[in-house]
């Protein structure tokens, strides 16, 4: 339809665009979502708590309740955090709000992939640095872009997605002080590594901290927050639209914040999961499991991991498959999972693996 290629914008017409597939009845292990159900106690408990939404109306703009509880939680004032529907949309917000003379995003390379996507749909110039051969921030390639107005956003994930390591925090605080325009810390793993940056908000006001519930057991309310300097808060709430946080999802993360001790619990038991898969990886010749601080662990293989993703799909099993060349060749990443859903996994893919290797 040629009217529609002259219409939408080339950087955004050309790309296939970010696909999230849709299983029924697999074991997922590629999403690095929480594998714990609520208990039925409670989960009985939140469900009472929903029937008290009036569907009717709107939700509360804002989310003064909410934003309160959480800058109460982390130890900030109320007005340097901002909550949006999941981490993607305050992503989103930076790359719409950041334009002008500074302009234009920095990342690594590997790490989440909607930071560029995000940004290219939002207009923006971005540039990736390779990470070193550590998976660290290669620090002179990544000051090397940096100049008196460029960029305006350097998204780091901390730990990172998809090698699961914490970048060294030096060098993090190095790239703050140089930056022209803000830094974004990603923490959406945070919570599985024990590590944050948070404190370092109020050394420097042009680092924000971005955090979700996404990982932690919520992934379905979609609710993510930004803490940072109030006058960028202010700046950034005005592009944020006014309801962007259902009723529901304020709800339920009110909800979790009442039982929060029982998410601790599931965080803990996770990281030990996530030690028990990481030895069982190393059991396995061919497989190179690499030390991870997240809830998932990214590993390179000896075989061809399009043939391994496939096989092990058909088994019902789904991880993520990033066999990207030259720097991520036959690699993949598996979320931790409970107990059984490790064991499976691993059974699955040394019988991949010997069926292959023969």
């Amino acid at each position: 339809m040629m009217i529609l290629k002259n219409l939408v914008a080339d950087a955004i017409y050309q790309q296939s665009g970010y696909k999230a597939p849709v299983y029924s009845g697999a074991i997922k292990m590629d999403a690095n979502e929480n594998p714990f159900r609520l208990e039925e106690p409670l989960k009985r408990k939140l469900m009472e708590d929903l029937k008290k939404v009036e569907l009717n109306r709107y939700p509360e703009a804002g989310n003064p309740e909410l934003r309160a509880r959480l800058a109460k939680y982390y130890g900030v004032d109320q007005d340097r955090v901002m909550l949006g529907n999941g981490s993607d949309e305050l992503i989103q917000i930076l790359c719409l709000t950041m334009k002008g003379k500074i302009s234009g995003v920095v990342a690594p390379f590997p790490t989440f992939v909607m930071y560029k996507i995000i940004a290219v749909n939002a207009g923006q110039k971005v540039v990736e640095v390779p990470l070193d051969e550590n998976f660290d921030l290669d620090l002179d390639a990544m000051l090397d872009k940096v100049s008196a107005d460029f960029p305006s956003l350097i998204f780091l994930s901390y730990p990172n997605s998809p090698t699961g390591n914490l970048f060294d925090r030096d060098k993090i605080e190095t790239l703050i002080r140089k930056a022209p325009g803000l830094v974004i810390v990603d923490e959406a793993y945070g919570a599985f590594s024990g590590q944050t940056l948070l404190t370092l908000t109020k050394k420097y006001d042009n680092l924000l901290i971005l955090k979700t519930l996404s990982k932690l057991g919520m992934a379905s309310i979609r609710l993510g927050f930004l803490l940072g300097h109030p006058e960028i808060v202010e700046q950034l709430n005005k592009v944020r639209l006014p309801y962007n946080v259902n009723a529901l999802s304020q709800l339920t993360a009110n909800f979790f914040l009442d039982n929060i001790d029982e998410f601790d619990r599931q965080v803990d038991d996770i990281v030990h999961r996530r030690e028990e898969l990481f030895a069982g990886l190393k059991k396995i010749a061919g497989i190179t499991p690499f030390p991870s601080q997240a809830n998932f662990i990214y590993f390179s293989c000896n075989f061809d991991s399009d043939r391994i993703y496939a096989n092990l799909a058909a088994q019902g099993i789904m991880v993520k498959n990033l066999n990207v060349p030259p720097r991520m060749t036959n690699c993949m990443r598996v979320t931790v999972g409970n107990h059984q859903e490790n064991e499976t996994f691993l059974k699955a893919l040394q019988r991949v693996v010997s069926e292959q290797g023969a």
